[in-house]
């Protein structure tokens, strides 16, 4: 297995067509894994849709430097396949980096593969409710970008406002080791005990 740099491109088919959101996220770095010449996995990273959530990990201080691993695909969830993955990208990406990522608890996810990458979990993210548009995998941020909220609200055809799922969110810090003790040390997120109790028997893990 080989992990490598790749084009966004290269991407866009695995992150449409078989990952479950269905849509492409920003993407800033993008990775892929290889068996012999074959690509069987794809991982990417970009900024966080919320600029509050860049300055809320570590503080302004370090704002500018965090990163969201917000796409992760593989064909065969073979064991420690991901996590084999995940941290081969670490090496290839800059630092120092704050990366955060998520598992869907309504797709049933725990972020297993993140608990055997020793990201720090830092519990679920806020409830609250977000625009959508019905039978459409557009982002919540885009639609209100895109549409007023007068649009939204005088338009129940076409709109509707949901509840958003909770995400457990997982943090790991990626730098030399007197920066990852300054960065722990600004981290405004309580760690928490890992949760348990995930169906590890998937394909697409993030």
């Amino acid at each position: 297995m080989k992990v490598l740099p790749i084009k966004y491109e290269e991407c866009e088919n695995w992150l449409l067509k078989i990952h479950y959101a269905k849509r492409i996220p920003c993407i800033e770095y993008s990775f892929g894994l290889y068996n012999n010449k074959s690509l069987v996995g794809v991982i990417t990273y970009g900024s966080p849709p919320s600029p509050s959530l860049c300055v809320g990990i570590c503080g302004d201080k370090y704002k500018n430097i965090v990163i969201e691993l917000n796409r992760l695909v593989l064909k065969n969830n073979e064991k420690n396949l991901a996590s084999f993955f995940i941290s081969q990208t670490f090496k290839l990406l800059p630092k120092p980096l704050i990366i955060v990522s998520y598992a869907d608890t309504s797709m049933n996810h725990n972020g297993y593969v993140y608990q055997a990458t020793n990201f720090i979990y830092t519990g679920l993210s806020a409830k609250r409710n977000e625009w959508r548009i019905k039978n459409s995998n557009l982002h919540s941020k885009t639609i209100s970008q895109l549409y007023t909220l007068n649009e939204r609200k005088n338009n129940k055809d076409k709109f509707i406002h949901t509840e958003r799922s909770q995400k457990h969110r997982y943090i790991y810090f990626l730098g030399s080791k007197v920066q990852k003790k300054q960065m722990l040390k600004a981290l405004n997120y309580n760690i928490e005990p890992y949760p348990k109790n995930e169906n590890k028997n998937y394909k697409i893990v993030n």
